[in-house]
């Protein structure tokens, strides 16, 4: 079973979500919380392997809450939850950790999918939603600049694994692409995640996005 845990101020958005992944055999949601204090407490309290976190909540919004979660040891995935996927909010969320970002809007199907991707520690965001999220970014440029000094230490090789990340490959996907075993490519991106201090693949693909390692 995937434990699930809901975030939302609006009881009637955690009560669709609860009746949609529900319905699904293999995903449970053990519990759901109001605002972003009571995630993290419903995160240490029922050890969840997926948070869908409503970002914009009064008292501590979803962005404090994500950072606060992802900073905890062994963290779930958190996915954003938004009403629009151009919400320039959802970059902020993606930088502070989430694993990627849903539209409350997603088909069911879709939904529970996707919360199964997130489960098994795959990004949950489509390239080209990355790109459009990099290019609405107020502070592009000087972000670029400074994802272009972070990966100045990468061989050419973990740029290369980088790239894929970036462009939403999974490990086999990466694997194939730069004819490598895929338990090489799994060493490669962990090594990678520490030099680069990002929290999950989700961050590293961001930075290979800012830095201009995908095209766009």
């Amino acid at each position: 079973m995937i434990p699930v845990l809901v975030v939302d101020d609006e009881p009637m958005v955690c009560a669709h979500l609860r009746t949609i992944l529900g319905s699904a055999a293999d995903i449970e949601v053990v519990a759901q919380a109001g605002d972003g204090a009571e995630a993290v407490e419903a995160v240490v309290r029922h050890r969840p392997r997926v948070v869908l976190m409503d970002l914009r909540m009064p008292g501590v919004d979803g962005l404090t809450a994500i950072a606060r979660i992802t900073a905890l040891p062994d963290p779930p995935a958190v996915v954003a939850l938004t009403t629009f996927d151009a919400d320039t909010y959802v970059i902020r969320a993606l930088r502070a950790g989430a694993a990627g970002f849903l539209v409350k809007s997603t088909p069911p199907e879709d939904l529970i999918g996707l919360v199964r991707v997130a489960a098994d520690g795959h990004t949950v965001l489509s390239p080209s939603a990355a790109r459009r999220l990099v290019a609405l970014s107020s502070d592009s440029r000087e972000r670029g600049e400074d994802a272009r000094r972070r990966i100045a230490g990468l061989t050419e090789r973990e740029r290369d694994v980088l790239a894929c990340l970036g462009s939403g490959l999974s490990n086999a996907d990466t694997a194939a692409k730069l004819h490598l075993a895929e338990a090489t490519v799994k060493s490669y991106v962990s090594r990678m995640l520490v030099k680069l201090d990002c929290t999950n693949r989700t961050q590293a693909g961001l930075l290979a996005h800012e830095a201009g390692l995908v095209a766009r």
